[in-house]
């Protein structure tokens, strides 16, 4: 059955990364017969600029009509692009991994979690009103949307390794109101789920005890600020965000993108690291191969991880993490390793 991607190419590196992971994406279509069709869509500052709007209606349908998208990061144009398609398409689970790779400087070695963030409300809702003397935004957090991204971690947890944590992150001692809503959803979804270890911690303490003992965590469940810099936080641990990929993921699709920005005072010069890109391409595969079903997305899966593995390796990487290598070479690289498993 025939594949459908949508591809947003981005900004700023966009879519030198997004080159390279098309690369990457021919190469598994080839080794694994996927049928994959790849459609580029447009959506961003230089979209805002060509058409008037960051996001026109026919992006938003062809994304629809497709059985996925993948992303580049955009740039100032991100709160009218990813963020609406978050609640367009109701993405309620932004699911951010962080492990730790070969020949990468690292806080720790053997780092291993993932941030599970409710992805549509918080104050990303958008309410913002300007008062007298300054502005005043509203913390929207309701029980519905807790509960789902709750779930949804406490899921996580069960297909994960051995730990079979889920810790609960929040500000209620401060926020009662907000953070007391998403603490009850957390603790109600956590009595069904007893064979998981349930626990809870304020965000301050989170934050502390990511760079003090990040190995005792494992899924991390929390809103969307505190997920929004709790990740970026934890992506750093491991090397950096250009390793940092990520999936907004719903009941019905999935979006999946690059935790980083679009680096504009890099782009063009060919430097910018496509990990993060590639490694979402990943969890692409692997979404698509739970909601399908069948063994060859989740064997295209494995092959970008193995690809990306052995050329941390052998440090044919990008010059952030210590190599020297392009990033339309670093692609060249994963296309050969995948090729040659074939």
């Amino acid at each position: 059955m025939p594949l459908s991607i949508a591809l947003i190419r981005g900004d700023g590196i966009g879519p030198e990364i997004s080159d390279a992971t098309v690369e990457i994406l021919n190469a598994l279509d080839e080794r694994f017969k996927l049928g994959l069709s790849i459609t580029p869509v447009e959506a961003g500052d230089a979209c805002l600029k060509k058409t008037g709007k960051a996001l026109p209606q026919e992006t938003v349908e062809t994304i629809k009509r497709s059985d996925v998208c993948l992303k580049a990061p955009v740039g100032q144009t991100a709160a009218d692009t990813i963020v609406k398609l978050r609640q367009m398409l109701e993405l309620y689970a932004n699911v951010r991994p962080t492990i730790t790779f070969p020949n990468v400087d690292s806080v720790k070695s053997g780092i291993d979690l993932v941030i599970a963030r409710e992805n549509t409300e918080d104050l990303y809702s958008g309410y913002e009103f300007e008062v007298p003397g300054g502005a005043v935004g509203l913390r929207v957090i309701t029980r519905e949307a807790s509960l789902k991204i709750a779930e949804y971690a406490f899921k996580l947890a069960k297909l994960r390794g051995n730990k079979k944590k889920v810790v609960a992150v929040h500000k209620m001692n401060v926020l009662k109101k907000t953070g007391g809503v998403f603490v009850e959803a957390s603790r109600q979804v956590a009595e069904r789920n007893k064979e998981i270890s349930f626990s809870e911690m304020l965000i301050d303490t989170a934050a502390m005890n990511l760079i003090r003992e990040p190995e005792i965590f494992d899924v991390i469940l929390t809103t969307n600020v505190f997920g929004d810099i709790l990740s970026d936080e934890a992506a750093q641990l491991a090397g950096g965000l250009g390793l940092a990929p990520s999936g907004n993921i719903g009941d019905d699709f999935g979006l999946f993108e690059p935790v980083h920005g679009s680096a504009p005072d890099i782009a063009g010069q060919g430097i910018a690291n496509p990990i993060s890109m590639v490694l979402s391409a990943k969890m692409m595969f692997e979404w698509l191969q739970g909601k399908r079903g069948g063994g060859t997305l989740a064997e295209a899966a494995a092959a970008i991880n193995q690809a990306v593995k052995s050329i941390m390796a052998s440090r044919k990487t990008t010059s952030d993490i210590g190599g020297k290598l392009s990033t339309q070479e670093v692609g060249q690289e994963i296309v050969r390793h995948i090729l040659s498993e074939s």
